[in-house]
């Protein structure tokens, strides 16, 4: 049975929790990799205030005031790319994340663009399998700000903990097959 997760723009009421929803899916890295403390995965994520000033868009699940997941899509040198999925773990497996995204590339396809970016680990199974399915596939000649961003997560440490990919989908085959 497939359930319909409504997804909508955030509002000022949902930004000082996006943090929070972010910060929770630590846990899910640490039951794989281990103890983060200290570690950049770990850091604290970005506030929604924050985000929403950067060109692009906020997508939420959950009520106004009380979101449960999110999507932050940025517009980046004429592209746009999901700079972050975040769904707060007391509400995974749920379809959310597979909601957020499906309405992240549908708002990107409106928005006139063609393609969706983003960069993950290629192997823990909520990152680049979960892409995969989606439509998203491993990109092997990333645009300038891709390989900007790569070099900025390496720089960070995090492919420590797995190898990272770039990965983008072509809007007009996942939304019109």
């Amino acid at each position: 049975m497939h359930r319909h997760h409504a997804v909508r723009h955030a509002r000022a009421a949902d930004l000082r929790h996006l943090q929070a929803i972010e910060d929770a899916g630590v846990s899910l890295y640490e039951a794989v990799l281990g103890d983060l403390s200290g570690d950049p995965l770990a850091s604290p994520g970005r506030d929604g205030r924050d985000r929403v000033v950067v060109p692009g868009f906020l997508l939420v699940t959950g009520e106004v005031g009380s979101p449960t997941g999110f999507a932050h899509v940025t517009y980046v040198e004429g592209f746009a790319h999901l700079a972050q999925l975040s769904v707060h773990p007391d509400h995974g497996r749920q379809g959310l994340g597979s909601a957020l995204v499906h309405e992240a590339m549908r708002e990107a396809w409106d928005a006139g663009f063609d393609r969706l970016s983003l960069t993950t680990y290629r192997d823990l199974p909520w990152n680049g399998p979960f892409y995969s399915r989606l439509g998203f596939v491993e990109v092997s000649r990333p645009e300038p700000f891709e390989v900007r961003q790569r070099g900025l997560e390496r720089a960070l440490g995090l492919d420590r903990h797995g190898p990272r990919v770039v990965m983008a989908a072509s809007l007009r085959r996942a939304l019109h097959p």
